[in-house]
């Protein structure tokens, strides 16, 4: 049976551990001078600052200036670091309907970023045995839906294969196991881990893996 072709960006699902993800996230800032809208599973960078004024959140409170940085969604390709994924936005009042961030809205973002979780994410091919313990990139062929909410994001596997490259953004943990996944045929879905992450360091291969990663 053909994979569905179903992209979701990033699904945090467990730790290094293989304990489930407990759903923690940290606030980030999204100003209304950013012109890209944003999508649940969208990665996210860090860009170097803060908010520079409180923002009032309903149902979260205030937060002073500073507490929050900044983010863009990441860039896919070498070296292009990423600081998490976004799982959730706060409630926009003027658009309680909105599961997504649009272009130049001010908002923030509740991101997963913790470099020790695995993430699901669908591959735009197949997966075969040998890509495990490899790295890879992002690759944003679909946009995100502004229905759901959710992101176009995929794994690249075909116009930039994966390589034991320490420059890629992501490392292969292995395919997902589950009867409605076929690893051999286009839009394969995987555990991955962030490489390029802004909040830990490169990893090259699965034995350079602190700990453990239940593989």
């Amino acid at each position: 049976m053909a994979n569905v072709d179903s992209p979701f960006g990033l699904r945090p699902v467990r730790g290094a551990n293989g304990q489930p993800y407990n759903g923690g996230t940290n606030p980030y800032y999204i100003p209304a001078s950013y012109g890209t809208a944003l999508f649940i599973g969208d990665p996210v960078v860090k860009t170097g600052t803060a908010n520079t004024a409180a923002v009032s959140v309903p149902g979260a409170g205030e937060f002073g200036i500073g507490t929050m940085p900044e983010i863009n969604k990441a860039a896919a390709g070498d070296n292009d670091e990423i600081t998490g994924v976004i799982v959730s936005f706060s409630p926009d009042p003027s658009a309680l309907d909105n599961e997504y961030n649009p272009a130049s809205t001010e908002r923030v973002a509740n991101v997963c970023d913790d470099p020790n979780v695995v993430f699901e994410v669908q591959a735009d091919g197949a997966i075969p045995a040998t890509s495990i313990g490899l790295n890879a990139v992002l690759i944003f062929t679909h946009s995100g839906d502004t229905s759901t909410g959710i992101s176009g994001v995929e794994l690249d596997t075909t116009s930039d294969a994966p390589a034991a490259d320490a420059s890629n953004q992501l490392i292969i943990l292995r395919a997902v196991n589950r009867a409605d996944n076929d690893t051999t045929a286009t839009h394969a879905k995987v555990l991955v881990r962030i490489n390029a992450h802004t909040e830990s360091w490169g990893l090259t291969d699965l034995s350079t893996i602190p700990g453990t990663l239940g593989i």
